[in-house]
């Protein structure tokens, strides 16, 4: 019974500081990209993402060269399809916010929620339980009341966004599939899938943000302090792609979508602390309470008996790969 309890606590613990190693990354790197974004001009997202993949692609390659990350193999067409859904992703979410209000463009990121579901639904057999289903759409009321305000929509924006969240979703479905099927570490995937997405986003991106933006990127006037802004981007890049990784393999598509919004409430409470308080208005905070009632909720629903199961038999597994030493422990537990 002791040993039980002592490996639960342990993957209780290793669970926690993955989270909170995802919240602090993706948090961190939203504040440094909008001060580099609007206090000093540098509104090149997608070739900025194709920064952030370049840099990961050198950490794994020295952690490959230095022995940490073994070798391992991931199908030619498996990574094409993967790099095709991150890069849509990528790209469909820029669009979408360009062509359509704040209000849209969030509704259209909750829409994420329900279509991970499906995907779950659909390709594992995930079956839930009536109080998880309330409390994912307790969630969606609680961000959906917190960050919705005007709400327009035309046709080519409309059409973004169902690009970009069907896209996103897929990707991050996949982060799983691929994980489980091919027994690769977060960083044996990153490892395949950063070069591609690095290689690619580099190429294209400066013609798709000057579509966006109508600014080349090669006439930026670069500055010493933008240059570091840049650095420290693309290093807190590499903790945000590893830790949605390890957050999706560990548990799957949907839970890091629903937990995932806490990233939302933080930034907007830090927005108040760092930008005054004009935003702070008692819908905000009712909205979020509502969220972090319906993740509580969430949390607690999703890991009772039958409140989140695979009722048919798990994908067959191909041959077993050798894992990093920098594997995440238990990281294939067959948790749903």
């Amino acid at each position: 019974m002791a040993p039980s309890s002592s490996k639960a606590n342990k993957k209780g613990a290793a669970d926690a500081a993955a989270w909170m190693f995802n919240v602090v990354t993706s948090v961190g790197i939203i504040i440094v990209n909008k001060a580099l974004m609007a206090t000093y001009g540098f509104s090149y997202a997608t070739t900025l993402t194709g920064m952030h993949f370049a840099t990961t692609t050198l950490m794994t390659g020295v952690l490959r060269w230095l022995g940490y990350i073994q070798a391992s193999h991931l199908p030619y067409p498996e990574l094409l399809k993967f790099v095709l859904f991150a890069n849509f992703s990528i790209v469909g979410m820029n669009v979408s916010l360009m062509w359509n209000s704040v209000g849209f463009y969030q509704i259209a990121k909750l829409t994420m929620i329900p279509v991970s579901c499906l995907l779950e639904v659909l390709f594992d057999k995930i079956r839930y339980s009536r109080d998880t289903k309330l409390s994912i759409g307790v969630v969606l009321l609680g961000v959906g009341v917190c960050t919705v305000t005007d709400v327009s929509v035309n046709a080519k924006g409309f059409i973004a966004a169902f690009i970009a969240v069907w896209s996103t979703s897929l990707q991050q479905y996949y982060v799983h599939y691929l994980q489980r099927k091919y027994s690769l570490s977060s960083f044996n995937l990153l490892g395949h899938t950063a070069p591609a997405q690095a290689a690619t986003l580099l190429l294209l991106g400066p013609f798709l943000d000057y579509w966006l933006t109508n600014k080349r990127i090669d006439t930026y006037e670069y500055s010493a302090v933008s240059v570091v802004f840049i650095v420290i981007s693309c290093t807190i890049a590499v903790g945000t792609n590893l830790s949605q990784f390890i957050c999706i393999g560990r548990f799957t598509a949907v839970s890091f979508q629903v937990l995932g919004h806490m990233k939302t409430i933080l930034v907007l409470i830090m927005g108040f602390f760092f930008f005054g308080k004009d935003g702070l208005n008692l819908h905000v905070v009712l909205g979020m309470i509502i969220a972090v009632v319906g993740m509580v909720w969430y949390g607690n629903a999703s890991s009772k008996p039958g409140g989140k199961e695979r009722w048919s038999l798990s994908l067959p597994t191909s041959r077993p790969q050798k894992q990093s030493n920098l594997s995440e422990s238990d990281e294939h537990d067959g948790k749903v």
